[in-house]
């Protein structure tokens, strides 16, 4: 019994303690629901607000500018071969790659001894021939005097038989002196017979002697054509290139010995789309003469040289598309063959459109614009070129409103933003080309030519352009950054 009564009185422990904790529990709970009730009530949600870049809608007349890549071609390049077969017996100092020639300067002697010797062999047969020719006319006049001589004697003849048959017939003379007058008039008549012969004869004579001594000239023009072609010089001023022979080497008729181009005579060759070449087409349907900007980066400073448009590729070559432009270059020092160049051409001026950035139109063509209370709406422009990070669009109807520069995800339809406008600062524009005082140009020069890490070619270009009486500002104001750093 005493053993029930105290497990009773356990139980009846533990159940106590048991309650007492669930309500302790409960009374903390009550009380941090109490607390955090009492905390400020939950604010209102309020139209988030985003700045946007806004630039304003003004149609204006541009002339658009396409940009293509070309090459810089020689319209005079001359291949010199070797006409004459033989030994290099001598070679100019200046005939290696970029050596400058003047016209008509002596650049390569072939060995000429045989050529030599055909052209004084051709000079004595023509002299031979001349020697005949005048034998020829001598025995022609000696043949011509023969023959007046026979027929000379054949008029005296004649009349010693005229005169026999008249005695004859007044009964003075015989009939055999007439007979002997008769037979002297025939032989008489066979010498001038014979004499004419032999002046066609000498007349025959003549014209061969004559033919011979034209054949004699031919055949010494060629001999001295020959030993002219011994040596090589060149047609016009320019810079060799591809020299591939040296002095004592042996060289073959029409081999190739290097390559004479006129630095001065440049254009650029480049190639357009057909949408592009189309755009440039007149109202006849014509390639007028368009003004091009040519550029080559020279370790980022630009030499720039202007030119024309002057022809077009008559065929497409296969596996090719849009045409081949050639555009003839105004003074480009320090462009040299085979450089890859931007070019830049002017197209025909657009009216009534406006240039925006590229992150202000998106691909279906469209833009938001500043609507009421700072609303964006979208609206539809059309897209008429690229111009590098900027664009050129037809947007009719939005003259005078805003639209957002730069379209960001955030940014659509219905989105209340800030605009932000750029406030309008004149600046003046650089020029193009400026012109040097002595002392700045010679500090320049000094520079690049004490830059052992620039390129000897680099060099060459940059020196080129700095000789010009006006040079491009954005060349000037980097290499003179490139002092100061």
């Amino acid at each position: 019994m005493r053993f029930l009564r105290k497990s009773l009185l356990g139980v009846l422990l533990v159940s106590v303690t048991a309650g007492l904790i669930a309500l302790a529990g409960q009374m903390v709970y009550g009380a941090l629901q109490s607390r955090l009730g009492d905390g400020p009530p939950a604010r209102e949600p309020r139209e988030r607000i985003f700045a946007a870049n806004v630039i304003p809608i003004a149609p204006e007349t541009i002339v658009p500018e396409m940009i293509t890549f070309g090459e810089i071609r020689s319209r005079r390049t001359l291949e010199l071969r070797a006409a004459q077969g033989g030994e290099i017996v001598w070679l100019a100092p200046e005939f290696q790659d970029g050596g400058s020639v003047e016209e008509g300067a002596l650049l390569v002697r072939i060995d000429d001894q045989d050529a030599r010797g055909g052209r004084d062999t051709a000079q004595a047969d023509l002299e031979e021939a001349e020697a005949d020719l005048r034998d020829a006319e001598r025995r022609l006049v000696l043949a011509d005097d023969e023959l007046q001589a026979a027929s000379e004697l054949l008029a005296l003849r004649e009349r010693a038989l005229t005169r026999q048959r008249n005695l004859f017939d007044r009964d003075f003379g015989t009939e055999a002196a007439v007979e002997d007058a008769e037979i002297a008039v025939s032989s008489a008549r066979q010498t001038v017979l014979s004499r004419r012969q032999s002046l066609a004869q000498a007349e025959a004579a003549v014209d061969q002697a004559e033919t011979a001594l034209r054949r004699r000239q031919i055949a010494l023009a060629d001999a001295e054509r020959g030993l002219a072609d011994t040596e090589i010089r060149a047609r016009f001023s320019g810079v060799l290139a591809e020299v591939t022979v040296v002095e004592g080497g042996i060289v073959s008729a029409n081999e190739r010995l290097g390559q004479l181009v006129d630095p001065a005579a440049l254009e650029a060759v480049f190639r357009v789309s057909t949408p592009q070449y189309a755009r440039l087409l007149d109202l006849g349907g014509q390639l007028p003469d368009i003004d091009v900007a040519v550029s080559l980066d020279v370790l980022g400073i630009d030499l720039v040289a202007g030119g024309r448009i002057t022809r077009e590729s008559a065929v497409v070559s296969e596996g090719q598309t849009g045409r081949q432009l050639f555009a003839a270059l105004d003074g480009a020092p320090g462009f040299r063959p085979g450089d890859f160049v931007t070019v830049t051409l002017s197209e025909p001026p657009l009216s009534n459109v406006v240039r925006l950035p590229a992150t202000a139109v998106d691909g279906r063509e469209t833009v938001l614009t500043i609507g009421a209370d700072d609303r964006l709406e979208t609206a539809p422009v059309a897209l008429l070129r690229r111009q590098g990070d900027d664009v050129i669009v037809q947007a009719a109807g939005l003259e005078g409103r805003e639209v957002v520069a730069e379209r960001t995800p955030f940014l659509g339809d219905g989105i209340r933003v800030r605009p932000i406008r750029p406030e309008a600062e004149a600046e003046a524009d650089e020029p193009d080309l400026v012109e040097l005082d002595e002392a700045r140009r010679a500090r320049l020069v000094a520079f690049i030519e004490g830059n052992e890490r620039m390129p000897s070619e680099a060099k060459e270009r940059l020196l080129a352009q700095l000789s010009q009486p006006q040079v491009p500002a954005r060349m000037v104001a980097r290499i003179e950054a490139r002092m100061g750093g």
